[in-house]
Formats: structure tokens, sequence, C-alpha cells
């Protein structure tokens, strides 16, 4: 939900009236201290079918920091737009300028920097009627340095149907003169020849013929793209010798390239079709791609020990202090029922439903996102701060009503307070819905290998994995359920379960504590702020509500001051949640860390400096314990600085794609992840979940010691 737009002021509105053309809404420009970008528009004529019109995000870059083509290259993500047009209009696809190399190290990117015009083409129907065409964008860029920031902005623009809008004429001429054309009456094809694609092209213009070109592949995932093409000419023909990515991801039919020459603002279009077969990729890593994507181990192997691992990480799940609240339920149901066995067994089954058919329907939707696009991974859903936030929710409502400051009868109508207890049943599910939502995160300590595998196997053999997952996190209660000399053990139910209700609160509230942490960490101070302000407004309406000691005409007054608060906390709340915090992060400000990024690790390759990467995220408690207990620690540090190792943290709080593919380039799909990237190429080594000082100095171990300075 957004917040309303402010109403403009007098002096505003005489403005906006008098304005000839183009008026800005609150929106139409985004600044960040790597960029300035602004949604502009050219419509010299006015809208109208076939009238000249487009749209465009202008993109101004701060000194050093640079955007990405279609085609990133070895690292980055393209610029994508979303639009909101009304019924008649539509835009079309980005109108890519011809860009330039952004060498990295031994990486090879595509791009932008300075001053950048991405432009769209705008149509209009015959039927468009309105005075004015209101247009609105979503845009999301990654922009790089030394370090790749993830951006993104709302834009909004609202054009008069009949005016002219041309304030930005340079910036698309300039922006279509440098957009690639296709070479007129060339003809290219290309042939594989072993590791390599060789295009031959004829036809070019008279005056490309004999020049120094430069070639740029259109197509991502199937070039290596900084290797440096072999080209020369043989009369009018033009032949290239281009290298094959080692660890391609595309094997196309026909590949789509531009011809860049100096001092020519525009490249050519060619489209090349490729004769024979592309060489399967390679197992091992090169040089220019430090980290390659692991094949999958055999299913008659890997798919067995898969499923035990799964098995063993849900049993071992149970002892994680973020499962331990919701665990404190099932306590309560088992002291409630320990002399019932039917009730006992029936609930111990349902729970073990939930549980199941919670894991396998998480999986399937991780599976059904990447399969469409999406670069997740395992525990995706406490990268969003609305859910970190629901989920805080939630669990304050459970402790205060164990704590008794309401009842959950007061507050839901008769028939769904009935409901409830004509099926406790759907409570116990319930149960194990909740407990997947928030355990999810703190499987990777013990599967993170089995997980890897699971994402890399076909649908069902990964589900499976899954389901065995639950499994295990369910069997303790299971068995309990239908072992009844241990359900007799307990004690019966008496006065001691009213004290033991109460004292079951205090988890549900620190759990609040660590999910509020989290989301600290994803929207900032504001953020947590709000979040908790949030929590105050909902103990608030709980208590007017569902307090069975006020009277009606109190609970009516005291509920519809809750209810305005709450409205007023959430307005607050979700500008500050959408909004990241300051790039500098903790992990920044930690002695001797710095933030991860594909090129500063290239970078430091490049150097001969190896790399230790701990992949990491507030959600993660295991990642937390690490931090403090080993990478923390002094010696282990000072260990890190004699052996000349550059240290780098992968902050995946909030969701990243650049560092979900590096997971998946080292077999993993959740966090902690330990990897130490060696100077001269192969596989990083990648360590256990479980972290300990003795491990990581064996790993030190095995380094050269670097001489210290005179």
């Amino acid at each position: 939900m957004l917040l309303p737009r402010p109403l403009l002021t007098l002096a505003a509105l005489v403005a906006a009236l008098a304005a000839p053309s183009v008026m800005a809404i609150p929106g139409a420009v985004v600044t960040t201290p790597q960029v300035r970008a602004e949604l502009v528009a050219h419509a010299p004529e006015g809208l109208g079918p076939g009238r000249p019109m487009a749209l465009g995000l202008l993109i101004r870059h701060q000194p050093g920091w640079h955007t990405y083509w279609k085609n990133p290259g070895d690292s980055g993500l393209p610029t994508t737009f979303a639009w909101t047009l009304p019924e008649g209009a539509s835009a079309g696809d980005i109108r890519w300028p011809t860009p330039r190399r952004l060498p990295v190290g031994p990486l090879m990117n595509f791009g932008y920097d300075g001053t950048l015009l991405l432009p769209v083409p705008l149509t209009v129907a015959e039927g468009f009627k309105g005075e004015r065409l209101d247009v609105t964008l979503h845009a999301e860029w990654l922009v790089c340095k030394e370090v790749c920031i993830p951006e993104s902005g709302d834009f909004a623009l609202s054009l008069p149907r009949e005016q002219a809008t041309a304030g930005q004429a340079e910036a698309f001429a300039a922006a279509e003169a440098a957009k690639p054309v296709p070479a007129t009456g060339a003809q290219a094809r290309a042939r594989i020849d072993g590791q390599a694609v060789v295009v031959e092209v004829k036809g070019l213009p008279a005056d490309w013929q004999g020049a120094a070109l430069d070639v740029l592949p259109a197509t991502a995932g199937a070039l290596r793209n900084a290797a440096v093409p072999q080209a020369s000419w043989s009369g009018a023909v033009w032949t290239a010798r281009l290298e094959i990515d080692p660890q391609h991801t595309e094997s196309p039919p026909a590949l789509d390239l531009v011809l860049v020459r100096d001092g020519v603002p525009a490249g050519l279009e060619i489209n090349a079709p490729v004769s024979g077969s592309w060489p399967a990729p390679a197992d091992a890593a090169t040089p220019a791609e430090p980290a390659a994507t692991p094949a999958a181990p055999p299913a008659d192997t890997s798919l067995g020990l898969a499923l035990a691992l799964a098995f063993g990480g849900g049993l071992l799940l149970n002892l994680m202090p973020c499962v331990f609240p919701v665990l404190s339920l099932k306590v309560l149901g088992f002291a409630a029922h320990a002399h019932d066995r039917a009730k006992l067994l029936a609930g111990g089954l349902a729970y073990t439903a939930g549980v199941v058919v919670s894991f396998v329907a998480l999986a399937g939707l991780l599976l059904a996102l990447r399969a469409g696009g999406e670069q997740l991974g395992w525990g995706f859903q406490l990268q969003q701060p609305g859910v970190v936030a629901a989920l805080a929710a939630l669990f304050t409502l459970i402790g205060l009503n164990l704590a008794g400051v309401f009842e959950f009868g007061s507050v839901l109508p008769s028939s769904w307070a009935a409901a409830r207890a004509r099926h406790p049943l759907v409570d116990s599910l319930l149960t194990g819905v909740l407990a997947v939502a928030v355990a999810s995160p703190c499987t990777a300590p013990f599967m993170g290998a089995s997980l890897g595998v699971a994402v890399t196997l076909p649908a069902p053999q990964a589900l499976t994995i899954f389901a065995a997952l639950g499994l295990g996190m369910a069997a303790p209660y299971l068995l309990a359920s239908a072992w009844p000399r241990l359900a007799g053990a307990l004690p019966r139910p008496g006065v001691w379960m009213a004290h033991f209700k109460v004292l079951m609160a205090f988890p549900m509230f620190a759990t609040v504590v660590w999910l509020v942490w989290v989301l600290g960490q994803q929207a900032g101070i504001d953020g947590a702020a709000a979040l908790l302000a949030l929590l105050v407004a909902l103990a608030f309406a709980a208590w007017a509500f569902g307090s069975r000691s006020l009277g009606v005409r109190a609970r009516t007054g005291f509920g519809l001051l809750s209810l305005a608060l709450f409205g007023a906390t959430l307005a607050w709340a979700l500008p500050a949640w959408r909004e990241a915090p300051p790039a500098a992060t903790a992990a920044a400000a930690e002695t001797g860390w710095q933030p991860w990024s594909a090129e500063r690790v290239a970078q430091a390759l490049a150097e001969g400096k190896p790399v230790f990467v701990d992949f990491t995220a507030a959600w993660c408690v295991t990642c937390q314990v690490n931090k403090r207990t080993t990478l923390a620690r002094e010696e282990v540090l000072a260990e890190f600085r004699a052996r000349g190792v550059v240290l780098l943290r992968a902050d995946w709080t909030r969701r990243d794609a650049a560092i979900t593919a590096e997971l998946a380039r080292l077999g993993r799909s959740g966090v902690p992840v330990y990897a130490l990237y060696a100077p001269g190429g192969g596989a990083p080594r990648v360590l256990s979940e479980i972290l300990s000082p003795a491990e990581v100095r064996a790993m030190l171990a095995e380094l050269p010691a670097v001489a210290a300075p005179a």
C-alpha cells in the first residue's frame, strides 16, 4: 500500500496549469549516491497514432560507476523496465545503445558510464482520447564500481496529448545515433571449430571494409567475453575467431553479434547462423571464471545420500533456537493430551502432515520460480521485509495470548472459535506450517550439500529430498505421540499448565527480538523502529478487542483507537521497509572485511591474492554464531592478515541475484557458506557450515605466508 500523494499547494497548482509541456509528478527523478535517474519523454508532435513518440530512462552515472547492457558479460545484470500505461497506449522494448567493454581483472563486462539514455518506443491507439497520458515505470538496475549495488526506482510522468514534448530531444537523438543498426546487405555465417566459433561476414559497408573491428556478443552465455577476437580481412570478407566459453550455458543455432568501429557511435548488427555441434561445457573452472557450476552427482548415489542427510538434518533442526519457540506450542499440546492416546496420535499425524506438506510446497515454489528465471535460494521468504514483519506480528500475538493479555475466543467470531474447538487437528497442522516458515533458514548448516543437489535434480526427486527433511523434523513428535510410555511419563494436566503456558510466552517474545533485528539489517534503523511501533499498536489492538475485563463501550472505543494507530504505523512502516539501508553496511565497518562482489574477487585473484568469502544473512542464526565464535576472533583475523587473504562478506539478508548465482556455482542454495578462492584458477574450496577456528587455521596453513613490509 502506497502513501497518498500530498496535495499540491496553490502556487504549485498555478505553475502546473501554466506549464506548456510535461508535468512531472513527484517521483519522476530518483537520485542515489551512484546515479541520477530520470524518466523522460519525446513527442515533438504531441501524442497520436503514427507520430514520433518515445519514453526513456536518463541515467547520469557518478564518475567511475557504470550500468550494464542487455548482455552484461561475465558479471552484472541488465537494466529492466516494468511499465504501467492506460488502455490504448503501450511501450516497446529497450532500444539499447552500443555499449563499450568494461574489463574487470580477468573478466569482461559490457555496459555504459557517463550519461546514458535507454529509450523505448511509445505507441498510442486510435481510440485514445484522454487529455493527458499518465505513465509510471518501475526500473531496476545494477550499478558497479569496485562494488556492485542493486538499485531500483519508481517514476511517473503526465504527458499532454496535443502539446509537443521535446525537452530532451538531443538526448533522444544521441541515443538513436548510438543504437546498433542492421548491417543491410551483409551476409554472415559461423561454424564451430573445436573450442571456437569462426564467423565470416561479407558485404559490409564500404567505409567499414579494411577497418579494425571489435565484436560484442549480443547472445549471452555462449562466448568467452574476455577473449580477444582473432580478426582479419581477406578482400571484402571479414573473419573472426571467437572463443567458446568453457562453461557456456547456451548453444544457440545462430549468434547475434554487434560489430564496433572506432569513431563510429553506432555498431552494426549481424546474425550468423551456426553450423556444427557446440562442444559440451567443461567441468573444471578456468581463470576467466573463478567458480564453475558443479555437475550434479549421479542420481543413484547422490539421491540416497541426500535423503539420509535430509532426514538427519530434519532431526537436528529441532534443536535450533529459531525452531524452539514453535515447538513449545507442541509441548503444550502434548501436556494437554498426554493421557489421551487417540488425540495425541492424531495431533502428531496432523503436525507431521503440516511440516511435510509445507516443506514440499515451499520447495515447489522455489523450484518453479528458479525455473522461471528467478535467482532465489533456500530461505528466500525471510529476504522480504514484509514476510519478516508478518512473522514478528504473528509471534507477538501468540506470546500475548500465552501471557494472558487476550483470548483468541474474544477476538475471533464465535463460529471460528467453535470450529477451532471442534477441529484441534487443524491447530496441529498449522503449527507444523508455522514451524517450517521459521525453520527453513536454519536447515542449511546441516544439509547445505543436499539442498545444492536438490535444486539440480528433476523436480520429483528434489521434492522427495525436501519431504525427507520434513519427516526428519517431525519424527520425534510423531514417535512420541505413538509411544504410550513416553506420553505417560508426562505429568497429568493441572494448575502447573497455566504457569507453563505463561512461561512459553517468553520464547515467542525472544523470537520477535530476533525478527526485529533481521528487519533492521534489511531496512535500517527506521525500518526496525517502524516495526516496533507496529507491534505496539498490534498489542494495543489485541488487548482492546480480546480483553474479557473490558465492557462493550470501552472495547469499542479502545478498539477504534487501536485500529487508527495500527493504520498510521502501517503507513509509516511500508515505505520504510521498501527502502534499502545506506550502502555503508556493517560488513564494511568491521575491520578487515569488505562487501563482496564478483569484481572484487576477480581483481584480488588477478593481483595474486587469495580471497575468503563469508556468505551470510542476518536471519541465519548459524551465520551469526560462526561470525562471533570464529570469524571475529583476533587470532583468526591475524592469521588471515599473515597470509594476505582478502576478506569479503556476501550479505544475503535481502534478495541479491548475484549472490544467489554465486551460491549456485558453489553447489549451494542457502547460507552459511564459506569459500576460499585461490589465485591461479581451480575450483574454490568450500568449508563446512559449522565453522571452527581449527578448520579455518588448517585451511590457511596451506597458503604461503606474506612477508612483512620492511
